[in-house]
Parts: structure tokens; C-alpha cells; sequence
């Protein structure tokens, strides 16, 4: 199976570095001292507390392992050679929805990094792959699950 291409800002890169340092040291930590105070309580076999740790450990050990993978094949965008003229990763758009007149600003990013809630999409996403390589005063057209929904982009900048 062909490994995926992680992009990622170089604010992306520091926080998936930042939690994984903090997955290795103080919450493996944590996890263990949880272990050994369940150890404390007896018979592990009808000990829940105990079983709640080792499922917390495994979590812990797969996000480690995805995080380091992700790391290993991320591709860094540069913020500063990003292309304004017209929608890529790394830049921040504003759109406008043609009927509402609703406006919104998104950063488009990469899979990774992606987090709707503060106004970051993804490439992949369906708003995000419409709106790639399009430029000021474009008009796209997005399939979303109510219908379709058409956007106008206002500005692209850094």
C-alpha cells in the first residue's frame, strides 16, 4: 500500500511535534504510574481500574506510532513561497456564499492539520478541493449533502 503524503504548516508540524513529545514523556509516565497503582489493588483479573490503564497505554502507544509516522512523510508547506494567485495550500481565502451572502475565511491546509472548528480545511475536503487553484472572483460550485452550494472568492492571502 502506497504511504499518503502528509503536508503540513509549519505551525502544524510544531504542534503534531509538540504532542507527540508530550505522548512520549508525561503521559507514558502518567499511564505507568496509573499501572502500577492499580498493580497495588490485587487480582488483576477483576480489576478495572487496571484494565482502564492498559487500554489507555495502547491508545497512547497507537498515537504515538501515527504521529511518528505522519512526521516521517510530511512534506512542509512554505508559507512564504505560497502562491497567492489563486487558492493553495497554505493560504487563507474568503469566500462568500452566493445566496445567504454569508462570508467565511478558511486557511486551507492539509488532512492533518485540518480542524473546521478554527476555520482550517482541508484540500481534501469538498469545500477545500473545489476551491484549489480557482482565483479571485471565481465562482465555484460545492456538493454538499443538502444540494449544491455556490461560493465567490473574495480575497486569497498569506
Amino acid at each position: 500500500m502506497e504511504q499518503k503524503e502528509v503536508l503540513l504548516t509549519y505551525e502544524g508540524l510544531k504542534k503534531l511535534e509538540e504532542e507527540l513529545e508530550y505522548l512520549k514523556g508525561e503521559k507514558r509516565k502518567e499511564i505507568a504510574e496509573r499501572i502500577k497503582a492499580a498493580l497495588t489493588f490485587g487480582d488483576i483479573s477483576e480489576n478495572s481500574e487496571y484494565d482502564e490503564a492498559k487500554n489507555e497505554q495502547a491508545q497512547n502507544e497507537a498515537r504515538i506510532v501515527q504521529l511518528e509516522t505522519m512526521l516521517k512523510r510530511a512534506t512542509i508547506i512554505d508559507e512564504d513561497e505560497v502562491d497567492t494567485q489563486m487558492v493553495n495550500l497554505g493560504t487563507y481565502v474568503r469566500i462568500r456564499e452566493q445566496k445567504s451572502k454569508d462570508e467565511f475565511e478558511y486557511h486551507i491546509v492539509g488532512s492533518a492539520e485540518a480542524d473546521p472548528a478554527s476555520f482550517k480545511i482541508s484540500n481534501e475536503s469538498p469545500v477545500g478541493r473545489a476551491l484549489m487553484g480557482h482565483k479571485n472572483g471565481d465562482v465555484v460550485e460545492v456538493e454538499v449533502p443538502g444540494g449544491k452550494l455556490k461560493y465567490k472568492i473574495i480575497d486569497i492571502h498569506k
